[in-house]
């Protein structure tokens, strides 16, 4: 056996941050000072592994000389914990608007799962796997971000199964704030894929379906709209590559959400979104 150091790549500040929200779930419990396997500070530093790295629980578990099954539950905590801080789509929305952004792009990410084999009936009545989604060729689920024109995340939605389309999860959890953001001067630039979202959200002018090109004025609108949105596919990839945990998920598929939320405060705190 070889054993080696490792080095965990965040901020001490943010494995801080986490230990005081573990630390207050911990009075809240009404848990016992010293009746934990672990502190708040390496309870913490157990959660962040995970998130950047992925790290095998067992793996987790072996490390810091506590059960494989503690090691689960620590983790659920951290993820709790920190999915708690994920402000809600009106919060994110009035921040943008105050901090002076001038539009806010919506995109929809499947974030990969275990199969969790559901069938469903789709709309053409034809039975199919509800997490699977045919647009990603994976089973996930579909989570829907609304970022910033940097392409910083402001908010991530609840996880849909991944055969539900874009523009349905957005009807769900985003559009009723949207209109209002809209209404109220902040315009909403999407991808051809919201087709039909509806006033305020802003879309490429599609091709004429008999083949004609289409004129100057649209594909110069086009351009430009693509040319404000493309910086917002960078949110995905910010969430994706720097919390590795999200690349592929293998925990239950009703867990996505929970995840996806506490990597984007986790995101926000990294960016000082968060004080």
């Amino acid at each position: 056996m070889i054993a080696y150091r490792a080095t965990l790549d965040v901020p001490r500040e943010l494995v801080q941050f986490t230990a005081k929200l573990l630390a207050a779930e911990r009075r809240r419990r009404g848990t016992p000072k010293g009746s934990r396997a672990l502190t708040c500070f390496w309870e913490a530093v157990l959660g962040l592994r995970w998130f950047r790295d992925r790290t095998a629980p067992g793996a987790l578990a072996r490390d810091h000389g506590i059960s494989r099954a503690t090691a689960y539950r620590y983790l659920d905590e951290v993820i709790t914990v920190l999915a708690g801080q994920a402000p809600d789509l009106r919060q994110a929305l009035e921040r943008a608007r105050d901090e002076g952004a001038a539009f806010v792009i919506p995109d929809g990410k499947v974030i990969p799962c275990d199969r969790c084999k559901e069938p469903a009936v789709s709309v053409k009545g034809e039975v199919i796997d509800l997490w699977y989604s045919g647009k990603a060729r994976c089973h996930g689920g579909n989570v829907q971000a609304v970022t910033a024109p940097g392409g910083f995340p402001l908010w991530v939605s609840e996880a849909e199964p991944g055969s539900v389309h874009d523009l349905t999860a957005a009807r769900l959890h985003a559009l009723p704030a949207l209109y209002r953001a809209a209404a109220r001067g902040l315009p909403v630039l999407a991808d051809p894929g919201y087709e039909g979202a509806g006033i305020g959200i802003k879309i490429p002018v599609k091709q004429p379906p008999d083949g004609r090109a289409l004129d100057r004025g649209n594909r110069t609108r086009n351009a430009l709209q693509r040319s404000l949105r493309c910086p917002g596919e960078r949110a995905s990839a910010l969430l994706t590559q720097r919390w590795r945990a999200l690349q592929h998920i293998t925990a239950s598929p009703g867990k996505i959400t929970q995840i996806a939320r506490a990597a984007l405060v986790l995101t926000h705190f990294e960016h000082s979104s968060i004080k």
